[in-house]
């Protein structure tokens, strides 16, 4: 199996940079790998860190400063989770499946409202974006003559 280094150095940048991937999603270079596995979708900051131990690498490295081996390790384990997409479909899949049973969290995700019992007379304003709907706000009518 070719390693992404091997494939990429065909295909060099401007700067003869290599750039890790994972599952077609690049690592960025400049951080630290700890802070860099977080850019999948699906590996936060304790899973990137249950990651780099059990693959024995320094969570202080920064991606550009890997050897092949330790890039396959990481890989390797990285693949055996549910990520990016398919952790997507799924989360997706879960919330129709409570749309479609008519329960309450999925008439709240189906109407764009917080579902976990947050407020919604104030501080809304993430699930329904910057929407303001208040007295003061809106433009001022002009008096007709």
């Amino acid at each position: 199996m070719l390693c992404v280094r091997q494939i990429l150095a065909t295909n060099k940048d401007k700067d003869n940079i290599f750039y890790m991937r994972i599952l077609g999603i690049t690592i960025p270079d400049n951080k630290r790998l700890e802070i860099a596995l977080t850019a999948l979708y699906g590996i936060g900051r304790s899973r990137a860190l249950s990651v780099l131990e059990k693959a024995k690498v320094d969570k202080a490295l920064k991606p550009k400063d890997l050897t092949v081996e330790q890039e396959n390790d990481i890989r390797k384990i990285i693949e055996t989770f549910r990520i990016e997409g398919d952790l997507k479909r799924e989360v997706a899949s879960n919330i129709k499946r409570l749309k479609d049973i008519k329960t309450y969290r999925g008439s709240r995700h189906a109407r764009r409202l917080p579902a976990r019992g947050q407020r919604t007379k104030t501080n809304s304003r993430t699930i329904r974006g910057n929407v303001r709907k208040t007295m003061g706000s809106g433009r001022k009518k002009e008096d007709k003559k």
